[in-house]
């Protein structure tokens, strides 16, 4: 493993009256993939807002907070290191927009508009080969809205592809896809990870973790509640104690496999 670029220690953050994290210990190493496991309401979201850059913990005594290495970052610069790929980011853009164009607008942190923008014509390439990294190159003339739902993600990871960044950080990236789009996806983001890619991949089901994710943090009620080596933390008694439902798990080829015991 390479550089820790996330480190907290004590990491507490409220949402109101609520502790959506509770002193919180993790750190994240670049050349590791990473699944961050939990049911609803565990603090999943919350962390990644941390991961992103987008909050901060609490200023309590002792709480540690750095993303690679610094206390205080800039998001522009941010932005650059970490790549976010979040399914509601479709909604951002207009069906009449050039798909090539959803890419390419990320280089200036935006969302459209990008007929009032001037881009080099490196931007331009660095675009189009985002968009041939996931495998696109046959949408690359279309709009955004001719797109299918699986095509229209693979470009949002294009997009977050675009700054060559050092972790890409996946939130539910299957959400709302059918089951052919969603194996597509996944096998995308398993070629990503060979290659060599940092991903931090944020669940509900065990059974997305492909095998090229070695390490899974489980999170329950704001707290860490296991974290390490994927098949240890992936067995019966720690998945039903953290869904609390009586659950079976087996393994096939290196998939975590989940039904309800009995």
């Amino acid at each position: 493993m390479g550089e820790t670029f996330l480190e907290i220690q004590k990491a507490s953050v409220w949402q109101g009256e609520t502790e959506a994290l509770r002193s919180v210990d993790l750190s994240l190493s670049l050349g590791e993939s990473v699944a961050i496991l939990g049911p609803n309401g565990a603090g999943k979201s919350t962390f990644l807002k941390i991961l992103t850059g987008e909050l901060r913990p609490a200023a309590t005594e002792g709480m540690v907070c750095r993303l690679f290495g610094e206390k205080f970052w800039d998001l522009d610069t941010l932005r650059e290191r970490i790549g976010v790929v979040m399914p509601e980011e479709v909604k951002r853009f207009e069906p009449f927009e050039a798909a090539f164009d959803v890419v390419l607008s990320s280089l200036r942190g935006a969302y459209g508009r990008t007929r009032q923008m001037r881009f080099s014509q490196a931007e331009k390439d660095a675009t189009r080969d985002a968009i041939l990294r996931v495998g696109m190159e046959r949408c690359i003339e279309k709009d955004f809205g001719e797109l299918s739902s699986g095509e229209q993600r693979r470009f949002l990871i294009a997009r977050a592809l675009v700054h060559q960044p050092q972790v890409i950080v996946l939130d539910e990236p299957s959400t709302a896809l059918d089951f052919s789009a969603g194996l597509q996806l996944s096998q995308l983001l398993r070629k990503l990870a060979q290659e060599g890619q940092t991903l931090v991949w944020v669940t509900h089901h065990p059974g997305e973790i492909p095998p090229e994710v070695e390490r899974v943090i489980l999170l329950k009620e704001g707290r860490v509640f296991r974290d390490g080596i994927k098949r240890k933390q992936l067995e019966s008694g720690t998945l039903s104690a953290l869904y609390d439902l009586a659950l079976k798990v087996r393994w096939q080829d290196g998939w975590c496999q989940v039904k309800i015991a009995g």
